[in-house]
């Protein structure tokens, strides 16, 4: 039988293949043109003046505060701690309690100094007086700041950065934090230039490099602020910043006026925290002289930080730490204050440009030289001024005890003719003194030491130099020069001291 003839005759016969098992159609590949990318320019943006940008550091602060308000309140007020629940914030954050934002009525400003369980431990900025549990507490700063800048040149600031003068701070100031960081070690620039005081015996015997940091130990009454109104008038720096922290209130009038006066103030910056201001404010006086004489140092200049009393700054670190519980541990001092004090001093130094000169007074009590913050800090500074109690009581003035005090920058910023001098110099002073009983007792004998025979010859010139009027300030080239001749007069190998009319 043939094939029906018809239409479908010719067609070419497709199997059927279920939907499951087709393959989709391939797309058809276009030909496309090659791609040409360039960069998009990017724009130029032009710095921000110094002012705007300042302000506009602030502002982004002020953003980053912004949000929905959190709310604590006080839990209870003892001593000198507020403990603060319902509110989350760290250590070092400044809280606001009580007041009123929105009628404009300011609260007490505190600064978290511990957490614990949910309790925040707050001690005041200001007084406590009024406070009471359930008082709202807010949020307002996460750091303490201060404001530096060149315009502190010759004012006088509380311990948090305002001023006490009567006058607003002018010119550009910058927001810094109170508790930077030391430069690294390894950036340091080394301690290798003489620094003259103006003092001379401290410039020949105990002489000072850019960038060293020495205590001055000394008890009350001895002389320590005077000789310090000397180093901040002679001292051959750009910059000298000062810090009183608890200082009688009537003194820091007297010692602005009387012993530093118009020419030193003019160069210096002040910071002064009295001893009846909180703790925490006599603790941050000394961190806000540190960062404004951080600043002067980051511009490259050579700076005098000059702190009375770093003693008191650690009485306020351990009145802060009992009120928040820290046990008691070496004569009453809790930990966190052998823990603030390397932090404090090691800010001080050279930098990579510019050096901070730190001269630091001790307090110590009843003429101890071991109590436990003079120990502390002696191990930490590069050198010590011991002002000695019977010298002061006999009119010598500076009461400088030569044989005391040392300097540990000393052999790389003096000439070897220089050490030379300041040692036969101290080799007579400590033969006298071993002396000195037998000399009192009419025991010694003539002849018994030629050293001892010079010594007591020199004895006016030796005093002589070694003694300087509060108001005259030593030209550093004069002291070394009369440093050579004591030491020539004082040499039982050179003829001794004859009459011992060679002058300072």
């Amino acid at each position: 039988m043939s094939a029906p003839a018809g239409p479908a005759a010719g067609l070419r016969t497709v199997p059927f293949v279920p939907p499951a098992q087709r393959r989709p159609a391939e797309p058809a590949v276009l030909p496309t043109p090659p791609l040409e990318w360039a960069p998009a320019p990017v724009p130029v943006v032009p710095p921000l003046p110094a002012g705007l940008e300042a302000f506009r550091t602030r502002l982004a602060g002020a953003v980053r505060e912004g949000g929905p308000l959190a709310l604590g309140s006080v839990r209870s007020v003892s001593g000198l701690a507020v403990d603060v629940v319902g509110l989350v914030a760290g250590v070092g954050e400044v809280l606001e309690i009580g007041g009123d934002p929105e009628r404009g009525v300011a609260g007490v400003r505190a600064e978290v100094v511990g957490v614990r369980a949910g309790v925040l431990a707050c001690m005041p900025l200001g007084t406590a007086d009024g406070l009471a549990a359930g008082d709202p507490v807010r949020r307002v700063a996460r750091r303490l700041t201060a404001r530096v800048g060149d315009g502190l040149l010759g004012r006088v600031l509380d311990g948090l950065g305002n001023p006490l003068d009567g006058r607003p701070l002018t010119g550009e100031l910058t927001d810094v934090p109170l508790d930077a960081p030391p430069p690294p070690a390894l950036d340091r620039q080394r301690v290798c230039e003489p620094l003259p005081l103006g003092v001379r015996v401290l410039d020949t015997l105990v002489p000072a490099g850019r960038g060293q940091r020495f205590g001055l130990f000394a008890g009350s009454g001895v002389g320590k602020s005077s000789l310090l109104s000397m180093v901040a008038r002679g001292a051959r720096a750009d910059v000298v910043v000062l810090a009183l922290v608890g200082e009688r209130g009537r003194e820091v009038r007297e010692f602005l006026e009387d012993d530093l006066g118009p020419e030193g103030l003019a160069r210096s910056v002040v910071v002064v925290a009295t001893s009846d201001e909180p703790p925490l404010v006599r603790l941050r006086a000394a961190a806000t002289a540190t960062a404004v004489a951080e600043h002067f140092r980051d511009q490259g200049l050579d700076v005098v930080l000059m702190m009375d009393s770093l003693t008191r700054v650690a009485t306020a670190q351990r009145e802060i730490g009992l009120s928040v519980g820290e046990p008691p541990a070496t004569r009453g001092f809790p930990p966190s204050v052998f823990a603030m004090l390397p932090r404090l001093l090691e800010r001080a130094g050279p930098g990579v440009v510019g050096s901070i000169t730190g001269i630091y007074t001790v307090l110590v009590d009843g003429d101890d030289h071991d109590e436990p913050v003079a120990d502390a800090a002696r191990s930490i500074l590069d050198g010590h001024v011991v002002l000695d109690r019977k010298l002061a009581t006999a009119g010598h003035f500076p009461s400088v005890d030569v044989l005391g005090s040392v300097s540990r920058v000393a052999s790389r910023v003096t000439t070897p003719a220089q050490r030379a001098d300041a040692t036969a110099v101290r080799r007579a002073l400590a033969a006298r003194r071993d002396a000195q009983d037998l000399i009192d007792v009419g025991a010694y004998v003539r002849g018994a030491d030629p050293l001892v025979d010079a010594a007591v010859d020199g004895a006016p010139s030796t005093r002589a130099f070694l003694t300087q009027p509060v108001e005259d300030l030593a030209d550093p080239e004069h002291s070394w020069a009369a440093l050579s001749g004591l030491a020539q007069l004082l040499d039982p190998d050179a003829g001794g001291a004859g009459d011992g009319s060679a002058a300072a």
